[in-house]
């Protein structure tokens, strides 16, 4: 198991506002799983607790995420994405926690246990709904539903923590995030450089073609780049 002096742990890579980028959530949306909230409906004084691992508050602009905060917040996208009002199951994230361990959300464990723990959470509190679109009964086994499931697959587990991020949205090039190269943000897999270092070669006025061939990429690859950073 990876220790809690493992970097991925304790350096920060990602300032909010680039983690949300690489998400592609809004700002706004990722700053409240990094800080909580605190809101006042009608009166009442509702909290969100953090949901992230983060550095606290710097200046503006500095990173606070590291590597497994990041992989963090990519599952909660899953379960934003799989359309579960993470408000509605922040208790059940609660039980997972104490199930499955500290950073359950960037463990391997969550892709063995984590379905069972939440459907199990789900039962005891009496809340079926937003937490059945997270998992399913399937061949005696309870799961997680196919779109969480298609994000932890582009998840590596290293040490029994995230240790790769594919990133979904870079259809048809193999960009991932490596907390070992290039200090985390997107890279090619396959040429191991950096995201925006290519394309500012392009911007730049650099044909598509002279440029794959000096990293060693397809023009294919890098279309499906620019599309993501247009």
């Amino acid at each position: 198991m990876a220790t809690f002096h493992d970097r991925r742990f304790t350096v920060p890579l990602y300032s909010i506002t680039e983690a949300a980028q690489y998400l592609g959530v809004p700002r706004a949306t990722l700053k409240t799983w990094v800080d909580g909230y605190v809101r006042h409906p009608e009166g009442r004084t509702v909290i969100g607790k953090p949901l992230v691992t983060a550095a606290a508050q710097t200046l503006p602009g500095y990173p606070r995420l590291p590597f497994v905060g990041f992989a963090e917040a990519y599952v909660l996208n899953a379960f934003r994405s799989a359309g579960v009002p993470l408000q509605r199951i922040r208790a059940s994230l609660d039980a997972l926690i104490r199930e499955v361990g500290p950073y359950a959300l960037a463990s391997e464990k969550l892709s063995t246990d984590g379905a069972e723990v939440l459907w199990d959470a789900a039962k005891h509190m009496g809340e079926d709904g937003s937490v059945r679109r997270l998992v399913v009964p399937r061949s005696g086994q309870i799961v997680f539903t196919e779109v969480v499931e298609s994000f932890l697959r582009e998840i590596s587990f290293d040490a029994g923590y995230a240790g790769l991020i594919h990133l979904r949205q870079y259809k048809g090039a193999d960009v991932v995030m490596d907390p070992d190269r290039s200090y985390g943000h997107p890279i090619f897999d396959r040429a191991g450089v950096e995201v925006e270092n290519v394309l500012g070669r392009i911007r730049a006025g650099e044909p598509l073609e002279v440029t794959a061939k000096d990293f060693g990429l397809r023009v294919t690859e890098l279309r499906a780049a620019l599309a993501v950073s247009a």
